[in-house]
């Protein structure tokens, strides 16, 4: 760094705000957008400004974010761009309004004084929909980035007090002079050098989040489109919509569970490649009558095989998997979406556990698949749970499979081991996964964890991988129904998915498979976002403008359009339903 200590601006007002509820949309947010001007002096402390709070500790506040800043003449850009004339200090939510510090030459890991406290510039500010509610224009997230005007949060190096009026001495200039335009432009806009990647990567003043978001980008697979640095990044579907596969042949698994296999039903050759991971979406018609079925299945064989094996448990009120296991035959044809999803195998030489319990081993089987094939030396530990030996599918094809590796181990666990099962023959602990078994087999630290089973599973078996000292980041799932909610600010209601209300609209159908429900679009509805929270589907999001990638959704089948457009496009095959809105009839992965 170089030492300057040059004027540079002025601190023009302090706001600050504690978190309140406001109505929006029907609802309630839980918000610190709202910042007033206060007079006299304020401590800067550590995490934020003395009288200061944040509503959303996941996306605001925090010792990288303690201090937002923005500028007067980003104001005067507003004011003159939006025809507005009621702006006030803290109209932004910024804690510090400032004269001079433009994004476009303030760079990350600058160091300022400002009266008796030192802040260091960490990132730039992530822009969500609670600065649309506060400015009135729900555009606003989108507008911030594409103008190149984000602001930028300080970290407080030094507590001090501050007052408006004070000068803004800058001390030292960050390392690789990376503006605050320049690393938001980066991570959200189109186009990423690589190089560029790797200069903001050097800055070590750079949040921890935006450093993961880079190195998310750094290691996606050259095959792999979209953002990783924003969503989870993943292929183009093979082909579009569904299309017919020939069953070439069923087989039992377990008590409950078979596999089915699926081909090219005109033989010419294989079907295409699937990563190992993936899940095909299948359009059942057990009833041509009523509307057909759509559901999920990982796919359990191994990749870059000339067919398709999907698993699938019986279950007792289980339309789609009775109409499998009771109806379908070797010869039939089932339509079906080409392979998707982001819960994939990582390449690299880390340490890799496969965890799962019942038919949650088809995904974290095919990555077993792929490490045989690949004759893997990584250190590879199967671990699954099961009832008893007559539930556990896939029990002799995973030893083979471990067997053929040179660094495996595997660790079964029956919670009701049968009169038959044999202990250290057949299972291990009697029992389940959990962090004792976990802590007994001093599991390598460094792994990166692969987890797949029901919902209660998944999160008690993450919790314990943590305790044991894994990475909660290196821990991925995947989940078999709708996945977790996201609704920054907001208390997600647990309600199962139903038809919006009122009448039913007149347009395209809009089918979201895993929620089992469709309903007819309305131009009511802004976009596809509001009608799936019409309906109570769970869905994540953030900014609602296009702009986070949060709510990225893989589109099964139909063709959409944008309004207002992305700031960048998300992956082929994939949707952003906050601003998108169907041309025609749909399926969604939601």
């Amino acid at each position: 760094m170089v030492t300057s200590g040059q004027r540079v601006g002025a601190l023009l007002s302090v706001n600050v705000g504690m978190p309140r509820d406001v109505t929006w949309h029907d609802r309630t947010v839980h918000t610190a957008v709202w910042k007033k001007p206060v007079t006299g002096p304020r401590m800067a402390r550590r995490l934020n400004i003395d009288g200061d709070g944040q509503g959303d500790l996941a996306g605001h506040g925090g010792e990288q974010r303690a201090v937002f800043v923005y500028q007067i003449e980003s104001y005067r850009y507003w004011q003159e761009q939006l025809s507005r004339d009621d702006f006030e200090y803290g109209q932004f939510g910024e804690n510090f309004t400032v004269q001079g510090l433009a994004d476009d030459q303030v760079c990350i890991g600058d160091r300022y004084r400002i009266g008796g406290a030192i802040f260091e510039v960490t990132q730039p500010r992530v822009t969500c929909f609670r600065v649309g509610i506060r400015m009135d224009d729900p555009q606003m997230p989108a507008l911030l980035v594409s103008h190149h005007r984000p602001g930028f949060y300080f970290r407080v190096l030094t507590e001090g007090a501050v007052e408006a009026g004070q000068e803004i001495i800058r001390l030292a200039s960050g390392p690789e002079g990376m503006t605050v335009a320049e690393m938001d432009a980066l991570l959200y806009l189109p186009g990423h050098p690589r190089q560029q990647v790797l200069r903001a990567l050097r800055i070590p003043t750079l949040s921890a989040g935006w450093k993961a978001s880079f190195h998310e980008m750094l290691d996606q697979p050259g095959q792999l489109a979209g953002n990783a640095g924003l969503t989870e990044a993943s292929p183009p579907p093979a082909w579009p919509g569904f299309r017919p596969l020939a069953v070439t042949g069923i087989s039992r698994e377990s008590e409950t569970v078979i596999s089915v296999h699926l081909a090219d039903p005109g033989g010419g050759g294989s079907v295409p490649t699937a990563l190992p991971g993936q899940f095909l979406t299948l359009r059942l018609h057990p009833d041509p009558a009523r509307r057909p079925l759509l559901r999920s299945y990982s796919l359990s064989g191994p990749p870059g095989a000339r067919d398709y094996r999907i698993s699938v448990k019986r279950e007792e009120h289980g339309a789609a998997s009775q109409f499998l296991h009771t109806r379908v035959r070797a010869g039939d044809l089932l339509e079906a979406a080409a392979p998707r999803g982001t819960f994939t195998l990582r390449p690299g030489q880390a340490p890799v556990l496969l965890i799962s319990a019942g038919v949650g081993a088809t995904p974290v089987l095919a990555m077993l698949h792929a490490l045989a094939a690949a004759r893997s030396s990584r250190d590879i530990w199967w671990l699954h749970g099961a009832r008893r030996r007559a539930d556990e599918p896939f029990a002799a094809e995973s030893r083979a499979l471990l067997a053929a590796l040179p660094s495996a181990h595997r660790h079964i666990c029956y919670s009701r081991p049968g009169p038959g099962d044999i202990q250290g023959r057949d299972y291990q602990t009697a029992g389940r996964l959990s962090a004792p078994v976990f802590d007994a087999l001093d599991l390598p630290r460094g792994a990166e964890a692969y987890l797949c089973g029901p919902a209660a599973f998944m999160a008690e078996v993450s919790a314990a991988l943590v305790a044991t000292g894994i990475q909660a980041a290196r821990i991925r799932t995947e989940v078999f129904g709708t996945g977790p909610a996201q609704t920054p600010g907001i208390a997600p209601e647990a309600r199962p998915p139903h038809p919006p209300a009122g009448k039913p609209g007149s347009g395209p159908v809009v089918a979201f498979a895993r929620s089992d429900l469709s309903a007819r679009w309305d131009p009511g509805y802004a976009s596809l976002l509001e009608l799936a929270e019409a309906c109570d589907v769970p869905v994540r999001w953030s900014c609602r403008t296009g702009v986070c990638h949060t709510c990225e959704t893989a589109l099964v089948s139909g063709t959409v359009g944008y309004a207002p457009d992305p700031v960048d496009d998300p992956a082929d095959g994939s949707v952003l339903i906050c601003c998108t809105q169907p041309r025609d009839d749909l399926v969604l992965d939601l």
